[in-house]
Formats: structure tokens, C-alpha cells, sequence
């Protein structure tokens, strides 16, 4: 059989390998620029050419599953990928040149249009039909190259029917392990940017309160504006923004009346609007950061000539941040890290407040504790910036996708409510209250119960009729007994059974709050306690805390066990700047879901643990003050024989070394 010569030949054994499968053209699969609008708009601005600004055009693509197929095609079985340091290269000419580079290059700008959350790329290169090399990878993030080989695969027959791709996706689907890799290399990323932005904000003059509402703000009129689903007006882009000198026109103003637009769009109601855009208008308050300068560092290279000190800012969260939003998923709190981040390095009152965001590592880990299912409704009483909603948002959407299979007319009715009827956040702090609505906007909205206000003072009427089963929290710690009054009060809010977990400083379970515990006890059960690492919130406080876990209404019965765990290493180091990897902290942390649930019989990996002295399950008083693990640890007195062997050994050394240091006086002496 002889060489193939040119690339449509490539293109031929496709065609024939998909209509093969019973495949069909033009219903099964289509070619190059035979494709939906919507897959079109995807592609917008992702040619492989010079001009960027055509919309790609894969050579093969199918349209028939949930998730969208990209395959690119390359004559030469050398050409199927480019590869430095097992890392696939994403220059230019490797994207041209190699059918790997190519698919995948296509595969994450359709992820980055915000149209689609996973891509299956192929590459395809070949020399004759005997020499034809097929990679098939599963794309589901474009920031780090978040791409996951499919060793397995190694042609499209997992393409040929529903049954075959399900199948496949559930061989893509990424592990807990992977997901809360991801996760962290998410969080650093995120944090190495909100490091060089916060300078670059900085340099410009931007204040510091003032900074983490430019970001949320500019985030949100990037979005596209849409009604009954059609797209009535595109997001802002870097180029809209030409620093035109007229009060209507200028930078800022653009800004600030795009999102208006934009939440009008969604419906937000007249009070939340208003609460949000008062926020925002520190964007376009000050028309000198609307006039043409120098631009600074972290722009010179994305901006040519001068720019305003608002598209600066625009333009780098642009290119760094609203560009790889959807990188940042697995439970990410987007504004909360962002937050924390300018805390660390900016607002020195973040302390005074009492605003200490939780880890959103820390924040899944208690919603999986709390088991949270699709059907679950979750309240945060202290909203802070919505991890712990985004936390329970995103077990919640996966429950639904599993249970009614992902992409399903059902599954996204459900996920739907999920977002608009599930979730419940107070917060009383206006900053906060507009970071967590728009982290929610974010997120596809889940912003319709983010309430502004002192959760104390809200009407029954909000809880009564939201009826929730579950409860997060992570209170201002500057607040009366350290907070407890605000589980008290959100347990006393709860379905019969419910179940409600605080992270807080463990002093209040032992002495500092002992009149919320005690009420507490008279009414709900103390089912757990989670003694947690003590630079946990470094940099921001250096506290020691535990995780108490409830359930409510259910007195506490003094003759039940409590469960006792001593989670204070959980794999990292944390430093004023960075968070290290020690130990197995993603098997850690999934390995203390199972330990909540099964306790010494736990199946988890005895190279990480000693159940013996991690876990204690032991009774508490009505005190109010015997919460914590320490109080419960067992310290074994009893000498073994071991020890005896030992103190025999130690106690022979010693005689023998007396002797001789006596011999050697003697010696001495006699000299």
C-alpha cells in the first residue's frame, strides 16, 4: 500500500472510519466550517492564521453528544504532536504544525468563550493506513493546559453511539485526587496574579478597599448581556475602551453602565442592584484614571502606546482572569481568593473586621462532611465572599449530573433550582455582599438568595419558608463568644435532622462560649469535633481552630459518643506567601471524609495515620466546655514490656559507663 501525499488523505481514512461506525455526515459529523452557529461563536477568534480573528475551523468535529468532538489532522505520523518536557507546546507554529496541538488548541478557546465546560480533542497524523497514530484527549480547563490523555483510547469507536461515549466520559471523569490537584494549582495561579495585579493597582493608585471591587466589577462587564437567551449585547473588551474625554464616554463610565446593563439583564432585583452598583461606581468616580499615561509593567507587553489607568487594570484582568475563569472551577471561591490575597499584601484591616476567608479546600471538605446531595438546601449565615455556597453548589451540580445524567433535559432543570432556589447566603458587610453576589453571577448565577443585612435581624419569613437542611459557617471571629451564636441561631432555623458544621477559634468550645453551647446542647446533638491545623489561616490570623459538626434538632444525649479527630496535619506548610505540599494532603483531606464516617475502621492509608491516637470517640458534658479533641485524648501510661527492656538497657549503659569512667581515674591516678 502506498504513502499517503497529501493531507486530504489523512482527511479520506477519517471520513471513512467515522461513516464506518455508521456515523453520517451532515447529522453524525460535519467538516471544517459546516457547523452550528453556536459551536461557531465558540470558535470566534480562534483561527490557527495570522488573522486571529476568523473563527476556527477543526478539520472533523461531531455536534451529536453533550460534549463536543474537535479532530485535527496532520500527513506524517511525525507531525501528530510537539511535545517539550512531556508538556504539549502551545506556541504557534506547534499549533499549526502538529494535529494534537491543534485539536487541543481549538478545544480550550471553545472553553474559554464560556459556551462549553469540556471538549474531547482529537489529533490524528499518519504516513499510510497502516501507520496512522489517533490521541484522544479530554480537555476541562484551558489555564494550565488541564488536558487528561485517554491512554486508553487510541481510535473513535468509544464515538460510535450514546452508549459507547457515556462510557467514555465516565473514563474521563477526574478523580477527587485530580480535582483537588487542580484545585490548588488553580489557587496558586490565582494567587500569583492577584499578586501582580494588586502591584499593578498599586502603581496606579487604585486604594486598597477599592481594589477587589475594580476586579469583580470589570469581571462582570466583560459578561454578555442576554435575554431569552439570545446575546442582545457582547461584554466589554480591552479594545472598547479607547479613553474618549466625554463624561459619557470615558473608561470608567463605559464600565459602570455595562453593569448596569448587565444586571439589569438578569433580572437582579432594584435593592440588590442598587446595593451593588453604589459599590461599583468607585470605577468611574475619578475621571483622572480615565486619561491616556505610561502603562506600567504588567501591560507594557498586551498594550501598545499609552492607556488609561482603568483599561490597564481591564486589560491584564482581561487577559489573566476573565480569560481562564473557567480554569479556576472545583470549588474555587474566585473573589474570595482574590480577597484574601489583596488582604495579604494590602489591607491591613482585614484583621479589625474579622474577615477571615476560609480555604476552599477547608470549604468542600466540610460540605462533603455534611454529605450535600442535589436535593439539599444550604444556608451560610456570614456569607463572606460564597465559598462555602460555591462549595455546596458544586457537590450539589455533580450529584444532579450523576444522578440524571450530565447534560440531560432533567439534570438541568434540576441544576437550575439548585442555583435559583437552594442556596441561602446572609451578609452584612456591603463589600462582601457584592463580592459573594457577583462570585455567584459568576458561577451562572446562583445570586438569587444573597441577602444584604444582619442575619439576626432578617424576617422568620426568610427562613421559615427556605426551610434548610443544611447549615456552613465560618463567623467574624471578632463577634461576641467567637461566634457560636450564629450556629446556635442557624440550627434553631433548620428542618428536624438537618445538619450544620462550623469552622471557628476552638477556644470557644472550650470556655469562651459557654452559653451559646449549652443552649445549643439543650436543643441539637454534637456529633463531631475536627481539630484543625493551626496555621490554617496564615497569614491572616494564626489561631488554632476545630470544626464542630451538628445535628439539629436533636437534644444532645450525654450517653452517645462523640467523635473525636485530630486533623492538625493535613499535608501542608503554610507560609505568609505560599502553601506548601508536605504529605499527601489530597489523600489527607479525602481520607478525613472516612474517618468522619467510619472511625477506626476507616479504609484509608495506614502510612498517613495512626487511628489510635487521631481518633477518639468519647462522651461530653452539658458544661459547654469539653469540645475539643485535646480534652479527649488518651495518653497510655501503661509501661509495656518494651519499655521495661528499654529501661533495663538504658539503666545497664549507664552502670557500665560509670565503671569505666571509674577505671579510668583509677588509672589516672596511679600515673
Amino acid at each position: 500500500m502506498g504513502n499517503w501525499t497529501l493531507e486530504s488523505d489523512v482527511n479520506d481514512y477519517v471520513k471513512k472510519y467515522l461513516e464506518k461506525l455508521g456515523l453520517k455526515k451532515h447529522t453524525d459529523y460535519n467538516e471544517e466550517s459546516s457547523m452550528s452557529d453556536y459551536m461557531k461563536e465558540a470558535l470566534q477568534g480562534a483561527a490557527k492564521t495570522e488573522n486571529k480573528t476568523n473563527f476556527g475551523k477543526p478539520d472533523f468535529h461531531i455536534e451529536k453528544y453533550n460534549i463536543p468532538i474537535v479532530i485535527e489532522n496532520k500527513l506524517y505520523s511525525k507531525k501528530l504532536i510537539a511535545q517539550k518536557d512531556a508538556f504539549i507546546k502551545d506556541d504557534d507554529k506547534s499549533i499549526k504544525d502538529y494535529a494534537v496541538n491543534g485539536a487541543i488548541y481549538y478545544a480550550t478557546n471553545m472553553i474559554a468563550s464560556g459556551k462549553y465546560k469540556e471538549v474531547v480533542a482529537i489529533g490524528v497524523a499518519g504516513d499510510n493506513e497502516e501507520n496512522v497514530k489517533i490521541d484522544v484527549y479530554f480537555v476541562y480547563g484551558t489555564l494550565f493546559k488541564t488536558v487528561k490523555r485517554m491512554t486508553k483510547y487510541t481510535s473513535f469507536n468509544f464515538a460510535e453511539n450514546k452508549d459507547s461515549f457515556v462510557k467514555f466520559y465516565n473514563d474521563c471523569t477526574i478523580s477527587e485526587k485530580e480535582k483537588h490537584e487542580l484545585l490548588i494549582k488553580s489557587k496558586e495561579e490565582l494567587n500569583k496574579y492577584s499578586k501582580e495585579l494588586n502591584k499593578l493597582m498599586h502603581n496606579l493608585n487604585i486604594t486598597a478597599p477599592q481594589r477587589v471591587l475594580y476586579v469583580s466589577g470589570m469581571l462582570l462587564s466583560m459578561q454578555k448581556i442576554e435575554e431569552n437567551n439570545n446575546v442582545i449585547q457582547d461584554g466589554l473588551i480591552p479594545e472598547d475602551l479607547k479613553a474618549i474625554q466625554t463624561e459619557s464616554k470615558r473608561d470608567g463610565i463605559l464600565i459602570t453602565s455595562q453593569i448596569e446593563e448587565f444586571l439589569k439583564a438578569r433580572k437582579i432585583p432594584n435593592d440588590k442592584r442598587s446595593l451593588m452598583t453604589a459599590s461599583f461606581n468607585e470605577i468611574s468616580k475619578d475621571p483622572q484614571r480615565d486619561i491616556p499615561i505610561e502603562c506600567f509593567q504588567q501591560v507594557s507587553k498586551i498594550i501598545n502606546g499609552k492607556a488609561s489607568t482603568n483599561k490597564q487594570i481591564f486589560t491584564y484582568i482581561y487577559e489573566n482572569i476573565y480569560k481562564q475563569i473557567d480554569a479556576f472551577k472545583s470549588h474555587l471561591d474566585v473573589m474570595g481568593e482574590m480577597y484574601s490575597e489583596f488582604l495579604k499584601y494590602a489591607l491591613g484591616d482585614g484583621k479589625q473586621l474579622g474577615i477571615v476567608l476560609t480555604p476552599p479546600y477547608v470549604t468542600k471538605l466540610m460540605a462533603q462532611i455534611l454529605n450535600i446531595k442535589h436535593n439539599n438546601r444550604v444556608i451560610d449565615l456570614a456569607t463572606g465572599s460564597a465559598g462555602f455556597l460555591i462549595s455546596a453548589m458544586e457537590l450539589m451540580i455533580d450529584d444532579a449530573n450523576e444522578k440524571f445524567s450530565k447534560g440531560s433535559t432533567e439534570a438541568e432543570k434540576v441544576i437550575k433550582k439548585i442555583k435559583t432556589e437552594q442556596l441561602l447566603g446572609v451578609e452584612l458587610n456591603a463589600e462582601m455582599f457584592t463580592l459573594a453576589a457577583t462570585n455567584m453571577i459568576l458561577r451562572g448565577d446562583g445570586s438569587s438568595n444573597i441577602q444584604k443585612g444582619n442575619s439576626f435581624d432578617k424576617p422568620e419569613k426568610l427562613y421559615t419558608s427556605f426551610n434548610a437542611d443544611r447549615v456552613l459557617l465560618n463567623p467574624p471571629f471578632t463577634f461576641e463568644e467567637n461566634g457560636m451564636p450564629f450556629i446556635k441561631f442557624g440550627l434553631d432555623k433548620m428542618q428536624k435532622g438537618g445538619l450544620g458544621a462550623i469552622i471557628i477559634q476552638d477556644s470557644a468550645g472550650s470556655g469562651k462560649a459557654i452559653k451559646s453551647n449549652q443552649e445549643i446542647l439543650k436543643k441539637h446533638t454534637l456529633l463531631a469535633s475536627i481539630k484543625m491545623p493551626v496555621d490554617l489561616f496564615q497569614p491572616m490570623a494564626g489561631v488554632q481552630t476545630s470544626i464542630y459538626v451538628f445535628e439539629a434538632h436533636k437534644p444532645h444525649d450525654y450517653e452517645q459518643v462523640v467523635k473525636f479527630i485530630n486533623f492538625s496535619e493535613d499535608g501542608y506548610k503554610r507560609t505568609s506567601r505560599n502553601l506548601l505540599e508536605t504529605s499527601n494532603p489530597s489523600e489527607r483531606y479525602a481520607d478525613l471524609v472516612k474517618i468522619y464516617k467510619a472511625g477506626k475502621n476507616a479504609k484509608v492509608n495506614k502510612d498517613l495515620w495512626n487511628l489510635d491516637d487521631i481518633y477518639v470517640e468519647d462522651f461530653i458534658t452539658d458544661s459547654g466546655k469539653d469540645w475539643n479533641f485535646g480534652e479527649h485524648q488518651r495518653v497510655d501510661i501503661k509501661p509495656t514490656l518494651d519499655d521495661f527492656k528499654k529501661t533495663v538497657a538504658d539503666y545497664l549503659a549507664w552502670e557500665v559507663s560509670s565503671l569505666l569512667k571509674k577505671q579510668g581515674d583509677t588509672d589516672s591516678l596511679g600515673k
